[in-house]
């Protein structure tokens, strides 16, 4: 996910196979040069180019509410910057394309190879809340713009739902990866 030329790649294969129910956005990084591309900068180029499927699913992190807002364009961007973006990126679509179901969802602190053995939360419910929302006809799966935990609606960063912010993060993605939404 850290090499545009390969995200590009993967989207041409998906779009080979065909429009997608839904697409889980689930790739990501806690440290190193390549969090804003890795978390931020793949998903939305994905999201660019592929075709719209269904419903879209960001997986963000409670840790966005430590993120940046304005974007960090010079200075190196943190995961909890990153998760704030990505959690706006998912609020932006659900704007733009009305047609597309777009959610951001924060698995909690699963015990994973990235959350450590000793993360608290349940690596059962981790997972849920993204099959729900891609795939169940619950009337509150089908909604659109969420930040969701164990699949619950939270309210986000107050950043996420100020239109200036995504506006300005979709102009820097489009900067970065060559690509606008359409």
């Amino acid at each position: 996910m850290a090499d545009t030329d390969q995200v590009r790649g993967i989207a041409a294969h998906v779009n080979r196979l065909g429009q997608m129910d839904a697409v889980i956005h689930n790739a990501g990084v806690l440290h190193g040069p390549d969090i804003f591309q890795v978390n931020v900068a793949a998903p939305y180029l994905l999201t660019a180019v592929m075709q719209r499927p269904r419903r879209l699913i960001y997986v963000s992190s409670g840790m966005h509410r430590g993120g940046h807002a304005p974007i960090q364009k010079h200075a190196q961007v943190t995961y909890s910057d990153s998760k704030l973006y990505l959690t706006a990126l998912a609020a932006a679509v659900a704007r733009l394309w009305p047609d597309v179901l777009s959610n951001a969802v924060d698995p909690g602190w699963v015990p994973t190879r990235m959350g450590g053995a000793g993360a608290p939360d349940d690596l059962r419910l981790g997972h849920r809340t993204q099959e729900w929302l891609a795939a169940s006809d619950d009337p509150e799966a089908l909604t659109s713009g969420g930040y969701w935990y164990h699949q619950h609606r939270e309210k986000p960063h107050p950043a996420i739902r100020d239109e200036r912010f995504q506006d300005e993060l979709l102009d820097h993605l489009a900067g970065v990866t060559g690509e606008r939404l359409g």
